[in-house]
């Protein structure tokens, strides 16, 4: 594929990913957020989940799930996505909270709170807290109770809206440095590599040195009698 093909092509998918926003601005909606989550599988550290209102005219190319996407583009990406946002926000549960009300909710509670950090986040553009406002949110295959405004559950929506793909990468820049971090203050897991998730190198630090405190003991319910995983 030559250079020009391959930018053609990533045209024509963000044409295709912007479809979904496009036909709720013509309802009306002004404000539409798409939310996402990263770490709901992992064995330690946080949920955590970005909302993210984009501009109409967004024409940043590339933009795909976070899944899809190489390290070195997600960084690139991320910064972009901040400067040409209107509106974004951050938000997380730490192993505690999901080991307290299981990670589907503590997902959710996440999320709720990135769509109120952007929400504030919009109000100071305005210098009100009521000027504005999302009006529409589209989250990945989730539905939050009590959001207070119109939402929809798609289905592979990282893939699909782009509001929800960038949201899924600011979400995980955001995750993946904090697990770099916690690999600097605990060493034996690998979590610089796997940012937690449940890999052999992982395991073998489990086995070695037990459970670290940024662990979720209900992920990891046999073999923690001694707080070892064997």
């Amino acid at each position: 594929m030559t250079k020009e093909e391959r930018i053609q092509k990533q045209k024509e998918r963000l044409a295709e990913m912007k479809i979904p926003e496009q036909k709720l601005h013509e309802a009306g909606y002004r404000y539409i957020a798409g939310v996402d989550e990263v770490g709901r599988g992992p064995l330690a550290g946080p949920v955590v989940t970005a909302t993210v209102v984009l501009p109409e005219n967004f024409d940043v190319l590339g933009v795909d799930d976070s899944k899809k996407l190489s390290e070195k583009r997600r960084e690139e990406l991320y910064d972009i996505i901040r400067e040409k946002a209107v509106a974004y926000g951050i938000g997380m549960c730490d192993h505690q909270v999901i080991d307290e009300i299981n990670i589907l909710q503590a997902t959710k509670r996440a999320m709720k709170q990135a769509v109120e950090e952007c929400d504030r986040a919009l109000a100071k553009l305005a210098g009100s807290d009521d000027t504005k406002k999302i009006d529409y949110v589209l989250f990945d295959a989730v539905t939050i109770e009590d959001l207070g405004r119109p939402q929809e559950a798609v289905i592979k929506g990282d893939a699909k809206v782009l509001a929800i793909a960038v949201a899924s990468i600011l979400a995980k820049v955001t995750r993946d440095r904090m697990m770099v971090e916690y690999a600097d203050e605990y060493p034996w897991y690998g979590f610089e590599k796997n940012k937690g998730y449940g890999t052999a190198a992982h395991y073998e630090g489990l086995r070695l040195h037990g459970i670290s405190p940024i662990h979720r003991k209900t992920f990891l319910k046999k073999g923690l009698e001694d707080g070892r995983i064997t």
